[in-house]
């Protein structure tokens, strides 16, 4: 274990030992230049060009900006087809996502800070931004995305520039804008293990001298899945509460791979520019997401045993196979949202409207983004997720989230030392949450038909509304050093209720039928940030921040109403972060090496906890605990001049995040021995303090190189690898020892042929070439463990296997 004299020690000699090599090599270097001439020289193919970020709601230079960032630019982004942040994460070593099914839909991690996949409630730690504006809900992760202009993650808490829910960072997407001059595209693609055909399309132009417009198209049918189904045929009985009868029902295995998804995406983009100082932007996009299931990434990854614990004839291992049922015949077509056929599907409807007006006087830039999003995901679930007689749960879901939200920024250029931004930012938010389950094995004949099978049928919505205003001080103290300070106020109210409308008479002792539970709250919060940089030369910013962050209370649309519940079992209070960040950015060799460094260290209070409480028969979502986090991030690219085309990059970073002061859930099956020797909540508790928080690897790192160079008169070969390494974490936020996941890594790779035009191009992309097995996040398996004694199984959130694709590309 390192100490705290130790890591602040070794911090901060890399970081003055780093600094030394610039300042010693500044001699030798040319004479400073200014972002258009470092553009200028990116645009001959030479050495390594300027990358442009808006970390701080302004374009800067990456490598000027004082925020830890990891940028992907268009042609990053079409090298790997990265067209969802699934595939957007193969690419930072640091950051985790595991698909979920139900609950929030996902679980982000960065830094070894996320937030819990079982509430709907929760917002994710990491915001996702597009095209400046936030999208808070885990089902961001069923949105493709198109016509990317570039990515950019920032890393550690944002909340000055970007508002609540960026404890742990921000994802930053820029769809692509309408171009000076006519283009069209078309691409092709085939993914070979998936059998998925995909299609693209793309024009963009000017309709006159002052209105351009773009327009982007995507379609794919996915014909098989990445992973198999391994499902055995099992009964479901019920009993009927009035008559006492049993009755059996077939529930199929499901059969076929998964998820089998069809997916359309487009976007128009229309652009006015009447003159050199008002840009009016206006996009409006729309996806359409089906799957065969929602639980298609659900494995039995490891469990007491070796074999599930209610069906001995299921090996539990890491492999790409799913144990899964349809719906009961009978149930099938009965059940709310349920399909006549009896199988399992995830349906994600969403479509936004973003405008955005730029208005540039001669020393201040007005910017006013305003949007409306809205999107629909239901559900048919297999929610024991594994066959077993023994435990059936068919359940359904339709969730309907939409906001509204408006942003007004100014942004001062005075020549002077002082400069200021300051915005106001408005939202309002409206979730509805309907949810049904099959389970208790019971039946009621007198009961509506919809609900004769159901064990219950859930209610609850939540109206949010949010204000906050935020401003920051820039002042240039001397030539080179510049002194930043802001803060952001947030006020927010929620109003949410939950209710069971239907209960089954059966099952009304645990959960009340009709109990209605309520909560109005309110929120507000300050987050000041400070930083201090130094530029020595163009080539080099150093930089110290001490930043803060704040993420937003809620309430558990997703939990039960058991007999005991009370407002404050569902309804949680914010998460707030606090901490210092320094780093070096250096660009060296006559713009041919550029290596950054940086460290951290920030504390996080009153994480947001969800958990189901067995001695209540309750899901509680509450406060409790902290989390430190401390590390170093080290990056580098290498392109030299001598050997044009080529490009050698990689990332190092060490990353130590721990709970502070936490008593936590047990975890299933936990024993006295093992640690659940005290109480959380009025249930079995385990003391985490010092303990690893979830899928938080100590050691991250990748590595790659690119080579592009010309074979014959007209056509360029290209050819790229990149790896990424992760060490070993548990998935589980209760440190159950069974979640484990060994340490990894995979070898992304494609190899592309060009015209040197960039007319046509064929390009054969190869993801996750090693196979590697690598879960994301776990649940306890439903109703396990069986046996006293024994842990709880483990269903693992697994990222995608192996996958091969050719495409075809062609441009006029």
């Amino acid at each position: 274990m390192i100490s705290n004299a130790r890591f602040t020690a070794f911090t901060f000699a890399a970081l003055a030992g780093a600094s030394l090599l610039p300042l010693a090599s500044a001699h030798a270097q040319a004479a400073p230049q200014d972002v258009a001439a470092d553009s200028e020289q990116a645009s001959d193919g030479s050495g390594i060009g300027d990358i442009i970020v808006t970390a701080r709601r302004r374009e800067e230079r990456l490598q000027d900006v004082p925020v830890s960032v990891t940028a992907l630019s268009a042609e990053q982004i079409r090298k790997y087809d990265m067209t969802s942040l699934e595939k957007i994460s193969t690419q930072t070593p640091q950051l985790t996502i595991g698909r979920a099914s139900n609950g929030s839909g996902a679980q982000l991690t960065l830094r070894g800070i996320g937030s819990s996949s079982t509430s709907i409630g929760i917002e994710q730690s990491v915001a996702v931004i597009l095209d400046g504006v936030y999208y808070g809900q885990g089902r961001v992760i069923n949105e493709g995305f198109l016509d990317l202009a570039g990515v950019e993650m920032l890393k550690g808490p944002q909340a000055l520039f970007f508002g609540k829910n960026a404890t742990a960072g921000v994802i930053s997407l820029r769809s692509a804008n309408p171009s000076n001059s006519p283009e069209f595209m078309a691409r092709a693609g085939y993914e070979f293990k998936a059998k998925n055909l995909v299609g693209e399309v793309m024009g963009s132009g000017p309709l006159s001298d002052t209105l351009g417009i773009r327009i982007a198209l995507r379609g794919s049918n996915m014909f098989g899945g990445y992973f198999k189904n391994g499902g055995i045929d099992k009964t479901y009985n019920t009993t009927n509460i009035n008559t006492g009868v049993v009755t059996p029902h077939l529930a199929p295995a499901l059969t076929g791979d998964n998820p089998g998804e069809r997916e359309v995406l487009g976007r128009v983009t229309l652009q006015y520019k009447p003159t050199d100082r008002l840009t009016a932007t206006l996009k409006a996009n729309a996806s359409f997401n089906d799957n065969d299931n929602n639980s298609w990434n659900y494995v039995p990854v490891a469990c007491a045993n070796g074999t599930y614990a209610l069906n001995p004839a299921i090996k539990c291992g890491k492999q790409f196979t799913i144990y899964q049922n349809r719906f009961p015949e009978d149930l099938a077509g009965t059940n709310p949202f349920s399909r006549a056929d009896g199988g399992l599907y995830n349906r994600y409807r969403s479509w936004a409207v973003t405008g955005t007006l730029d208005y540039a006087l001669d020393d201040l830039t007005l910017t006013w983004i305003n949007n409306f999003n809205r999107n629909v995901n239901q559900w048919a679930c297999d929610c024991t997720f594994v066959s077993s007689d023994a435990a059936a749960a068919p359940s359904t879901e339709k969730s309907k989230y939409h906001a509204f939200s408006s942003e007004l920024r100014a942004q001062t250029s005075y020549d002077g030392p002082v400069n200021v931004l300051a915005g106001i930012y408005y939202q309002k938010t409206r979730r509805d949450h309907t949810q049904t389950g099959s389970f208790g094995n019971v039946e009621d004949d007198t009961a509506p038909a919809a609900y004769r099978y159901l064990g219950y049928l859930k209610r609850s919505e939540t109206d949010g509304e949010t204000i906050s205003g935020y401003g920051q001080a820039t002042w240039k103290l001397v030539e080179g050093l510049e002194a930043t300070a802001g803060v952001r106020y947030t006020h927010e109210t929620k109003d949410s209720y939950l209710v069971q409308p239907y209960v089954n008479a059966a099952l009304q002792f645990l959960f009340p039928q009709d109990k209605v539970i309520r909560a109005g709250q309110a929120f507000d919060n300050w987050s000041p940030e400070a930083t201090l940089t130094w530029k020595p030369t163009s080539d080099i910013t150093v930089y110290g921040a001490y930043k803060t962050a704040y993420k937003s209370g809620g309430f558990s649309n997703s939990g039960f109403v058991s007999t005991g519940t009370v407002p404050s079992d569902v309804a949680f209070n914010p998460e707030k972060a606090r901490g210092f960040e320094a780093g070096i950015k250096t660009t060296l060799l006559d713009r041919q090496l550029r290596v950054n460094l940086g460290v951290y260290t920030y504390k996080y209070v009153d994480l947001q906890v969800d958990f189901f409480n067995s001695n209540t028969f309750a899901f509680i979502t509450t406060n409790a605990g902290g989390v430190r986090t401390r590390g170093v991030e080290l990056e580098f690219e290498f392109a030299p001049r001598a050997l044009d085309g080529f490009n050698l990059h990689g990332t190092v970073n060490y990353n130590r995040a721990r709970y502070t002061n936490y008593i936590a859930p047990c975890y299933g099956g936990q024993s006295v021995d093992a640690g659940c020797d005290t109480v959380f909540q009025g249930a079995g508790g385990q003391d985490l303090s010092g303990k690893p928080t979830a899928v938080a690897p100590a050691w991250t790192g990748s590595f790659g190189f690119s080579y592009e160079t010309p074979v014959a008169d007209n056509l360029n070969f290209g050819l790229s690898a990149d790896s990424r390494y992760s060490g070993s974490y548990l998935a589980s936020s209760f440190a159950h020892p069974l979640s484990r996941q060994d340490e990894y890594l995979t070898i992304d790779a494609s190899v592309r042929l060009r015209t040197a035009d960039d007319k046509y191009e064929l390009a054969l992309i190869g993801k996750n070439l090693t196979n590697r097995f690598i879960v994301g996040g776990v649940v306890d398996a439903p109703n396990t463990p069986a046996v006293v004694g024994q842990v709880a199984d483990q269903m693992g959130f697994v990222s995608l296997p192996r996958t091969v694709q050719v495409q075809a590309t062609v441009r006029f």
